[in-house]
């Protein structure tokens, strides 16, 4: 079982790092390139929508949401291309993201909590 849940994240971290590399694809169209920013930076984002340490409910947003919108992200990319992706993503595994583009998740987490807060709050 251990075997099986390791092999399944080596599968789920290739295929995000297609998902980044389809993102710099010229041939995905817009409304797929918009969708995939949003599931990479979610699954790369140090928060997340339901905090973990809320039992059961916090790990619903990792396997539930995260894998629905992989997989809506694949079906918005042309096969070709996300073909083309994933054999880049075997041959160039992910590397840690720097901490700018860290900064720019956090700050864009920050400010979307802010502008809920604002919203709901009146």
């Amino acid at each position: 079982m251990l075997a099986s849940l390791k092999s399944h994240a080596r599968r789920l971290k290739t295929e995000l790092t297609a998902l980044y590399y389809a993102y710099h694809h010229p041939q995905v169209p817009w409304y797929a390139r918009l969708w995939v920013a949003v599931v990479v930076g979610y699954a790369f984002s140090p928060i997340d929508l339901i905090p973990d340490f809320i039992p059961v409910l916090g790990y619903l947003d990792d396997l539930l949401l995260l894998p629905l919108g992989i997989a809506l992200a694949i079906r918005l990319i042309p096969a070709a291309v996300l073909a083309e992706c994933r054999a880049r993503a075997v041959a160039e595994p992910f590397r840690r993201p720097n901490r700018l583009a860290a900064g720019v998740i956090v700050a864009l987490w920050i400010g979307l909590a802010a502008l809920a807060w604002r919203i709901f709050s009146c």
